[in-house]
């Protein structure tokens, strides 16, 4: 039996770690740190990789740490910057093992890497290092012709099949702005959109989710009706940059009250003189960055 292989049932995993099988149960609920595996019945089963993450975290929260911290600190890979080179390693292969799934068509074998990242690494680690490295993977293949687009098709579609189904696994904090997240007009590229909305939606944030294919003209309707502190437009293609940085200034200068963010290749790549006049939408490209700007409009609401 390998350490990836669910052996610890919850009864089992709680005396090992020394925390009451609720507040486990409780801990996954909200931060979604670790996935157990289930066996036919139904039950949870815990593998040795799961049992060390929470020990880890359980050690932070002896420490001083909140649990929410402890979780923060994972996420920002403290815990993975203590493991070996081996791990490291295999964190790389299950990356080509993914992409050469993609390349291949095959769905069955892109799947179970998928539920194997997901129950070895926390959820935002899988979502944001491992579903991001192979779109950016297969976004360069296919620029250099070495894929089609049907490669990038069939990939998004799983990955983006998968985050939908967490994407309402979290738990709303009523007292956060409402969040409304969209595609710029034109474009059809969502995986980016819907890995923004899901760290929204892990930190509580009411999102409405409208994705790509919106017309301008709907926009308005939209925020109109959801009154939203926060809107997020998201660009991948650099033909559209333009047309989603005029709508990002003009629905500041029509709705003062509401926070305005713009994500994406394609205005991380705008020119400096560009990215200088619309510096207080750019969210950034990292969840450091995101945390960094949230933090300072939230303050702001």
């Amino acid at each position: 039996m390998t350490d990836q292989e669910g052996k610890y049932n919850i009864k089992a995993a709680s005396k090992i770690l020394g925390i009451q099988s609720g507040t486990l149960r409780a801990w996954e609920r909200r931060y979604q740190m670790v996935a157990p595996v289930r066996n036919e019945a139904g039950h949870r089963l815990y593998t040795d990789e799961h049992i060390k993450i929470l020990k880890w975290l359980i050690g932070k929260i002896n420490q001083g740490f909140t649990i929410g911290q402890a979780v923060s600190l994972l996420e920002n890979n403290e815990l993975h910057h203590t493991e070996s080179v081996e791990q490291g390693s295999k964190f790389s292969e299950l990356i080509d093992e993914l992409l050469n799934a993609f390349i291949q068509f095959d769905e069955r074998k892109a799947q179970e890497v998928i539920n194997t990242c997901l129950s070895l690494y926390t959820t935002d680690k899988v979502i944001t290092e491992v579903f991001g490295t192979v779109l950016i993977k297969i976004g360069k293949l296919w620029e250099i012709g070495k894929i089609t687009s049907a490669h990038e098709h069939f990939a998004t579609a799983i990955l983006r099949s998968r985050v939908g189904m967490i994407l309402h696994s979290f738990p709303l904090n009523s007292l956060l702005p409402k969040v409304v997240t969209i595609c710029a007009p034109g474009e059809w590229h969502e995986m980016g959109l819907m890995m923004f909305t899901l760290f929204l939606r892990r930190k509580g944030f009411d999102v409405v989710y409208l994705g790509s294919s919106i017309a301008e003209q709907d926009i308005d309707e939209v925020l109109q009706i959801i009154k939203p502190k926060f809107l997020f437009i998201s660009c991948t293609l650099k033909d559209n940059g333009i047309a989603a940085v005029n709508l990002a200034n003009r629905l500041a200068s029509e709705y003062k009250s509401m926070h305005i963010g713009l994500g994406g290749n394609a205005i991380d790549t705008l020119a400096k003189p560009q990215k200088d006049k619309i510096a207080e939408f750019i969210v950034g490209g990292s969840v450091l960055d995101w945390e960094h700007w949230l933090k300072e409009k939230i303050t702001r609401v």
